[in-house]
């Protein structure tokens, strides 16, 4: 039996500021899944958790044991989403830009791999606690809103506030045999 671990995370909102920046973390999904299907070219596999649903999941070179996996095979995963939330003094809204480049080459002795990271300034147009939404606007003028799992992420924000935000996804497999 292959035993594996896979941790992803997802951040939104952050940045340096006055104010303390507000971290959350969750998981999403941890358990035993089953290889549904592996694509060794891409070193991807698609697993199946208890519930029926499906997840795709990379593994990174430097681990071996993907090259032994088998479908059927079970694998231990876990998947985390974090977000941190930050007012900045003095930006100026802007658009989406992807510094995911950067956040590789910033996290390449970490044991987590950058999949995307896109940044931006925007501008909070309103916060609802109640239905832990909140809605910005971005450099190009665009409403967008969003839902915060975690209620605390959204606390000390107003409207007018000017934050960065940083979405990231970021992925870790360790596999081990059994």
């Amino acid at each position: 039996m292959m035993l594996g671990t896979l941790v992803i995370a997802a951040g939104i909102l952050a940045a340096p500021a006055a104010q303390t920046p507000q971290a959350s973390e969750r998981v999403v999904l941890e358990g035993s899944v089953k290889v549904d299907s592996i694509d060794r070219s891409t070193r991807s596999m698609t697993v199946r958790s208890e519930d029926n649903q499906l997840f795709g999941v990379y593994v990174d070179r430097s681990m071996k044991l993907f090259d032994q996996l088998k479908t059927g095979d079970t694998v231990r995963v876990r998947v985390v989403e974090s977000v941190v939330v930050a007012v900045v003094r003095n930006a100026k809204p802007t658009v989406f830009t992807d510094t995911t480049a950067a956040a590789r080459k910033a996290a390449e002795n970490s044991p987590t791999e950058v999949l995307q990271q896109l940044k931006a300034v925007v501008t909070i147009e309103r916060v609802d606690l109640n239905t832990q939404t909140v809605v910005y606007k971005t450099g190009d003028n665009r409403s967008v809103i969003r839902y915060a799992v975690d209620p605390k992420l959204l606390e000390n924000l107003k409207q007018g506030d000017v934050v960065e935000v940083t979405y990231t996804r970021q992925r870790a497999v360790v596999l081990e045999k059994r």
